[in-house]
């Protein structure tokens, strides 16, 4: 664990104090002084970096924010998730026995067995043993990415199966095989929370990763039902509804959107009213779909190329989609250009608690990149924002667990919810208090 910590001390080392101290430091983790080498180098980036961060106006990030957080998520990783592995050993097993099955039944489409992981051998069955139309060619051969796969869909009805293969060994081998790896004698699976990866701001979990678990399809959902509560305790989860479209009606000040907001309307559908010119009651699913992508889109800077892939629409009919968005909730048209000539001005964007990303794509040469970096001055101010609102609640959350005495557990963090592990007579006590944070 020194020598893991001692890698990450390293970088900001080298950039801090000098190429002398950190050649010195790595010498002495050779000679296997590792903890003392580790110690030196906090010590002299501790008398360094509080002035950078006060040069840099970031401060109040790291006092309010990242140092509060540190044992908060040190309480989480000791906690924990337990797993029921006899069910997620039984769903392996199922999991397994549908990719054979799977495999017989694509080979006997094909003609012959071949490895189906071979992207060479898959794509001699596809484009010369069956004939269907090369979509893309690599330097190796044929590509059968997933995007080719979608493509041919229509072609024949292998490609759906080979889909639904890749989709259940993936399964298998990233959450079966892989969470059964590193459940701990205790039983549960401790990941390791990350506060100071992304360039947002937002926690990242890794060894393993639970914040990535799949939920939209039906067997994913499974996979999330093998993390458990202990015997008379319960999993409470809660979450911000719409977190970054309310902080961009906040920050645009658009008073439309505040006032849906305000009026507990479904903010998807009212969208859908205004871009489509329909009455709320008269908005079908599809087209609250469409609304929701956009919603979403323009959070994330989406321009109308992106949103046309994504719903699988034309270019045109995005385009206007994007304008009557614009023309419903004029104020986010002129916050989003505001923020990204403030970001070009300055080279970099802000969000609410003042943390900096530094944008240096947006006085790039090539269009690609500028495009980029306005993308990213248009969302960090939400993305990182939601992030530190997260933040600060887990500090808030965790300081009244201890302070009013409650045995629940803060567990997991996945972006914009909280997962906790609850006595069952703590339910209704502990969700008031979430609620209230």
């Amino acid at each position: 664990l020194g020598a893991q910590y001692f890698q990450k001390t390293l970088p900001p080392a080298k950039e801090y104090l000098g190429a002398k101290v950190w050649k010195d430091a790595a010498g002495a983790q050779a000679a296997g002084q590792v903890m003392a080498s580790h110690a030196a180098l906090l010590f002299a980036l501790y008398a360094l970096l509080p002035e950078k961060l006060a040069a840099f106006g970031l401060t109040k990030v790291y006092e309010d924010i990242e140092l509060p957080l540190c044992p908060v998520l040190a309480e989480m990783e000791q906690a924990g998730m337990l797993v029921d592995e006899q069910a997620l050993a039984q769903f392996g097993a199922g999991l397994t026995a549908g990719i054979a099955a799977l495999q017989e039944e694509i080979w006997a489409q094909a003609g012959e067995e071949f490895n189906l992981n071979s992207t060479q051998q898959l794509g001699r069955i596809l484009f010369e043993q069956l004939g269907l139309p090369p979509v893309k060619k690599t330097k190796t051969g044929y590509s059968t990415s997933a995007e080719v796969l979608e493509k041919l869909r229509p072609h024949h009805p292998i490609i759906d199966l080979i889909l639904e293969y890749r989709q259940l060994t993936k399964l298998n081998s990233t959450y079966v095989e892989g969470l059964s790896k590193v459940i701990a004698g205790d039983g549960r699976i401790h990941t390791c929370f990350q506060n100071t990866v992304t360039a947002t701001g937002r926690l990242s979990s890794t060894e393993p990763n639970l914040q990535n678990i799949p939920v939209r399809t039906e067997l994913g959902a499974q996979i999330r039902k093998m993390f458990i509560a202990r015997p008379g305790w319960v999993l409470v989860d809660a979450d911000y509804s719409q977190i970054e479209l309310r902080l961009l009606a906040h920050r645009a000040g658009d008073e439309k959107m505040i006032e849906s907001f305000r009026s507990g309307e479904d903010i998807h559908a009212r969208t859908a009213s205004q871009v489509f010119g329909l009455p709320v009651e008269e908005i079908t699913g599809e087209l609250r779909r469409r609304a929701k992508a956009v919603n979403f889109g323009i959070v994330y800077g989406q321009q109308a190329f992106g949103l046309a892939q994504s719903l699988g629409i034309g270019f045109k009919e995005a385009q206007d989609m994007i304008d009557r968005y614009f023309e419903a909730y004029p104020r986010v048209r002129a916050y989003l250009d505001e923020t990204v000539e403030e970001a070009k001005e300055c080279g970099f964007a802000t969000t609410m608690f003042g943390r900096k990303r530094h944008i240096p794509e947006l006085k790039a040469s090539n269009k690609m990149q500028r495009s980029f970096g306005e993308r990213t001055a248009m969302n960090h101010p939400m993305q990182g924002s939601a992030a530190d609102i997260i933040k600060l609640a887990m500090n808030e959350v965790e300081r009244r667990l201890v302070a009013d005495g409650f045995e629940a557990k803060l567990m997991l963090q996945v972006h914009d919810e909280l997962d906790f592990s609850v006595p069952a007579g703590e339910v209704e006590r502990l969700s008031d208090m979430v609620a209230s944070v």
